[in-house]
């Protein structure tokens, strides 16, 4: 069973940037398919990024699409969610999710492992 822990999360003002990361323990990353995920202020958990296995297909929500971008560092256990060009809107709790499988999984549902999420808060 992997666990997962968040970090990264804190306070910026509009057009700044974060970098979060998602580190793994207890098994390989590189078993796992990755997403990231946020919960803002009253709403939904809602789909962020995703990427495969290997780090060759990576997916994004239609809101952070050209800002964010999501990597991977198998040989570090970590996986990482750069977002830069932040707005308001962006300010969430973010959690890191693991699943075994291929490919990449945009639905909560989906996921078996969470990390316990970081808060992002973007100032205007």
């Amino acid at each position: 069973q992997v666990q997962l822990v968040e970090s990264g999360g804190g306070y910026v003002q509009t057009g700044g940037s974060l970098g979060l990361a998602c580190f793994a323990s207890g098994r390989a990353l590189s078993e796992y398919p990755i997403g990231w995920f946020r919960r803002p202020p009253g709403k939904k958990r809602e789909f962020v990024s995703a990427i495969s296995k290997s780090g060759m297909t990576t997916v994004y929500a239609g809101s952070v699409k050209g800002r964010f971008t999501i990597s991977r560092d198998n040989a570090k256990n970590t996986v990482y969610l750069q977002m830069n060009s932040l707005k308001p809107e962006d300010t969430a709790v973010y959690y890191c999710a693991a699943r075994s499988g291929t490919g990449y999984y945009i639905n909560s549902n989906d996921y078996d492992y969470w990390g316990q999420g970081t808060q992002v808060t973007v100032s205007s």
